[in-house]
């Protein structure tokens, strides 16, 4: 049984997410949130609010024990781009790429 949680949309690159998601990977949800309590990075705050998403899920649509949750995956893909462009010299333009994220944790209960 798993629960998940999904924050779509969000105005962050997903590389800088992924280096956060590695970290909660596998660990016990407490530890995971108080890894990501004192992770100074925005990403960090995002992810945070997800997993308790996450927690939340499990315990009231499954009824999960929160004592025995892990986080089994995290993870942040590409959402769309928006595209702005800059001026560059000699009358060219340069793309600027803004990106956004789609970031979900799935939590599961150990045996």
């Amino acid at each position: 049984m798993e629960a998940r949680a999904i924050a779509k949309y969000v105005r962050i690159s997903p590389r800088k997410v992924n280096f956060i998601c590695k970290e909660i990977r596998g660990k016990q949800v407490d530890e995971a949130l108080s890894i990501l309590r004192f992770t100074p990075k925005k990403g960090a705050r995002i992810l945070e609010k997800v997993l308790t998403s996450a927690i939340a899920n499990a315990e009231n649509n499954f009824n999960m024990d929160r004592d025995n949750l892990y986080v089994s995956d995290a993870y942040a893909n590409d959402g769309p781009h928006m595209k702005r462009w800059r001026p560059k010299a000699r009358g060219m333009a340069y793309p600027i790429l803004k990106r956004t994220s789609h970031i979900g944790v799935v939590v599961k209960e150990r045996e």
